[in-house]
Parts: structure tokens; sequence; C-alpha cells
């Protein structure tokens, strides 16, 4: 049966991530933290780095986690890695930094060593796809990045909802400083040799991000 892209996953199923990430490291997880999670992805501001992007990413996780030595790990550094996300951060980086330092955080306080706590650090980092880091040299890092990169070898349908929601994300931007800013990455995507690491995102993904980068490109030229 071929694979397909997945729907988001279902308050129960999202759950049970939460629950299976803390058990694979041992600890139980802090109180209230899952709610504050869930309220900080649900901020009105938030147009695609909302909750269907943390249920999807989850969705991939479930299908891929024995391709992860520290799948808890991963899961947890995906509930994490758009927690903070303030489009207007005057900072670059500053998103990833703010989320990756809450991650270690909560991770100390639930009582993980520290080496648990700067790997899931890390790995939220990986997701500033434009730093050195996002080349992730681990497999928990390169599973991360094809989890969180998913959204560019969607359905079509899908890829033009989020390209839509990422401009309402930068409404501020005005419109040729958005379109040029925006080509740029999506050319900087379309530039690397492949899009993913892992051979099952490659088949999953792979052609359907090419074809869908472009098509963005070609609609930001009109």
């Amino acid at each position: 049966m071929t694979e397909t892209y997945p729907a988001p996953l279902d308050d129960a199923a999202l759950a049970a991530t939460w629950a299976a990430a803390w058990s694979a490291l041992g600890r139980p997880p802090p109180a209230g933290l899952q709610a504050e999670l869930m309220t900080a992805w649900s901020e009105p501001r938030r147009h695609y780095h909302d909750q269907r992007h943390l249920r999807e990413c989850l969705a991939l996780w479930t299908r891929w986690r024995e391709h992860s030595p520290r799948a808890g790990e991963v899961a947890i550094a995906l509930w994490f890695h758009d927690a903070i996300y303030d489009p207007q951060a005057s900072v670059p980086g500053s998103n990833e930094q703010n989320s990756a330092a809450w991650a270690a955080r909560s991770l100390v306080r639930a009582g993980a060593d520290s080496d648990t706590a700067q790997r899931v650090h890390d790995l939220v980092m990986a997701t500033q796809h434009d730093a050195p880091a996002a080349l992730g040299s681990s497999p928990d890092a390169q599973l991360l990045v094809d989890i969180d990169l998913s959204i560019l070898g969607s359905p079509p349908d899908r890829f033009e909802r989020y390209d839509q929601d990422v401009r309402k994300e930068y409404a501020w931007v005005p419109g040729f400083r958005y379109q040029e800013a925006r080509a740029q990455v999506l050319r900087r995507f379309l530039a690397r040799p492949r899009l993913y690491r892992g051979e099952h995102a490659i088949s999953l993904l792979e052609a359907q991000a090419r074809i869908n980068l472009a098509a963005a490109l070609s609609r930001l030229a009109e």
C-alpha cells in the first residue's frame, strides 16, 4: 500500500504522542505543560505555524519513529519546535532559540539529565533551516527536519493553503518585499540536491515538493 500524506492527529492521538514521548524518556511531564504548549500553538497570530502543523508533524512521527534512535526526544522537540513563534521577531533565529530554551528548561524541571536536555535543545535549533545545524548529522535531527519540511511535499491543495497561511503571518510585509523574500526562500529549497534525508521521506515527499515549489514560484511571478 502506497503511503500518503497524513491527516492531522485528533486529540486522543495527539495526547498519546505526548505520553509516549515522556514514557520513552522515563520521566513524568511537568504538570500543566501540555496545556501551556497547546495554548501557545493556538495564538491568533498563527495561521500556518499552528496546531494543524503540530498535529501533522506528530502524525508523521507516529509512522516514522522507528527510524529514530531516540524517538522520545524527537517527539518532545516536535512539540516545542514552533512553540514560541513571532513572525515579527527582530532577531533572526530567536523563535527557535526561545523554543529550544523552553524545551530544555522543561526537561530539566522534569528531572531529565543535562545531556537529554541539550540534545532536545539542539534538535529544536535544527529547525532553523538556513543554519548549518539544519543539515543535521544525526538520524534524529534528519528525521526531525524531514518532518518539519514535510509540508513542502504535501498534496497541492494543502500546499497552497500553507502558502496562503504563510502570507497571512507576514501580512505586515508589503507585497513586493514579501514576494522577493519568499521567492528567495523557495529557490533555496529547490536548489538543494535533495530536500529530504530519509529514504521514507524522499519516497513520500521529494517529487511533490519540487512540483509545489515550482508552482509557488510561478504564482509569485504573476
